[in-house]
């Protein structure tokens, strides 16, 4: 493997990493109603044992900035989905009028507020760990070429470098997706 094809990987795992953040971002409830909220929601909507996911069998959408609806594609797979956000951790209780399932999401107290954004920076530093992690394999990874003679010490700082600049900016990117989630969380 050349340093190039090393950074390159190197790049797409931390890449992955703020994908991943930028997911369970997604599904972190802040007060407003959002479809990804439910997205971590399976329904054992065939008997079958079989969970899928909810998005698959239902139509999600939010009539305004307090509510989400949703409408099954199947009228029979209703009081499942129902039974199915009942039991997640969302905290909501569905109201079922017998086509459409209504999610009212409460306001969120301030200690609410102050545990989530807790936990937005908990996953954050989970993720700069992960990227942290990936600098220090690369690292390793050229430094053993580096003795093994594959690469020249010149060429060795060099790609060190590639990829502290690159660690940076991920890192920096995990850092602007947190800002924007606090203050997504705070605004009442």
């Amino acid at each position: 493997m050349s340093v190039d094809e090393l950074l390159k990987s190197a790049d797409e795992k931390m890449n992955k990493s703020v994908e991943v953040l930028k997911h369970e971002f997604a599904g972190l409830r802040t007060g407003k109603a959002s479809a990804a909220l439910l997205d971590p929601i399976t329904v054992d909507a065939y008997g079958s044992g079989s969970e899928v996911p909810l998005k698959t069998i239902a139509s999600i959408s939010t009539p305004d900035a307090r509510s989400i609806a949703i409408q099954p594609f199947d009228k029979s797979t209703t009081a499942k989905i129902e039974k199915a956000i009942l039991k997640s951790d969302l905290g909501i209780t569905p109201m079922n009028d017998g086509t459409v399932i209504r999610l009212n999401i409460p306001m969120m107290t301030e200690d609410r507020r102050k545990d989530l954004v807790k936990h937005a920076k908990k996953l954050s530093e989970d993720n700069r760990v992960a990227i942290r992690n990936v600098r220090r394999d690369t690292n390793d990874h050229i430094k053993r070429m580096e003795k093994a003679h594959e690469i020249r010490e010149d060429e060795s700082v060099r790609a060190q470098e590639k990829l502290q600049k690159l660690t940076d900016g991920h890192i920096k990117a995990i850092d602007d997706l947190l800002v924007r989630k606090e203050k997504e969380i705070m605004e009442v």
